[in-house]
Parts: structure tokens; C-alpha cells; sequence
């Protein structure tokens, strides 16, 4: 009986020593995230709202008249004003978006046979407007767009 209880006590003392070492690891644990957390940096606020100024750049796209189709000089003027106006926004999705070339040369004998590239440009443009919409000399219909880049970057920003 007597070495039953001096088991048990062995028992129990070893069962709170363990537990005490246990938790003073998790306490030295603790610290130590602490000390981790106070040595990271500050990161900055993940919302800034001070205002930016705008950043605005113009593309002119040109189209010409006499090669439109129309029956009237009038609708080939009006043609060559909406091809203008889609030229113009085929050159800011270029500036926003960037062009894709592809291109191919070919030698033979050491002579150049054939060098061809292609170009072509894809995107969505919002937030443009039209700055002027005119005529050139006599055959040439030329639009002036604009758009604000900072705007064109918040609006990829929100969208990520």
C-alpha cells in the first residue's frame, strides 16, 4: 500500500513538472511572436485617398474621305469621321493595352526571301473622350481622343 501511494505521488509529481515545462514553452513561445510582430514593418494603409492629378494623354486617329463608301459626299464624311474616331481608339488600346507583333524572315543561301511581320492590339477602353473631330486639307478626317492614365490605373487596380 505504501509503495502504491509513493507511485502515485512519483506519478503526480512528474505529471506537474511536465505540465510546468509545457507551459513555459508556450509562454517562451509567446514572447517570442512578440518579439516578431514589434520587429516587422509599419505597412502602409491599404486605402489612399489623396486626390492625384490627372494624367492625360491625347491619340489622333486619321481616316481618309474619297476611299470611304458613300454615295454622297456628306455620308463619305460621315464614314470617314467613325473610322477616324475607331482609328483614334485603336491607338489608346495600344498605349493602355500594348501591341502583339508577330513576325517571320526567311533566307535562303544566305539572302533574305521573305520578312514579314503583323500586328495586332485587344482591350477594353473606358473613360476616353473625343477632344476634336475635323477635317484635314481636303480628304483626310482626323479625331482627337483623350484619356486620364491615372484613372485607366485605379479602375485596373480595383479590378484585381
Amino acid at each position: 500500500m505504501i509503495l502504491k501511494s509513493v507511485l502515485k505521488r512519483l506519478f503526480q509529481g512528474a505529471l506537474v513538472l511536465m505540465l510546468a515545462i509545457s507551459l513555459g514553452g508556450c509562454e517562451t513561445f509567446v514572447e517570442s511572436t512578440k518579439d516578431i510582430v514589434s520587429a516587422l514593418p509599419d505597412l502602409p494603409p491599404s486605402v489612399d485617398n489623396t486626390p492625384v492629378e490627372p494624367n492625360w494623354v491625347q491619340v489622333t486617329g486619321y481616316a481618309p474621305i474619297s476611299l470611304q463608301a458613300g454615295q454622297t459626299e456628306q455620308h463619305k464624311v460621315l464614314m470617314a469621321m467613325k473610322a477616324s474616331k475607331l482609328d483614334a481608339y485603336r491607338e489608346l488600346t495600344v498605349l493602355v493595352h500594348g501591341q502583339y507583333l508577330a513576325g517571320t524572315t526567311s533566307v535562303k543561301d544566305m539572302l533574305l526571301q521573305n520578312n514579314q511581320f503583323q500586328g495586332a492590339v485587344a482591350g477594353i477602353v473606358r473613360g476616353a473622350r473625343v477632344v476634336k473631330s475635323y477635317p484635314i486639307q481636303t480628304d483626310v478626317y482626323a479625331t482627337i481622343l483623350e484619356i486620364d492614365l491615372n484613372q485607366v490605373q485605379r479602375a485596373w487596380q480595383s479590378s484585381q
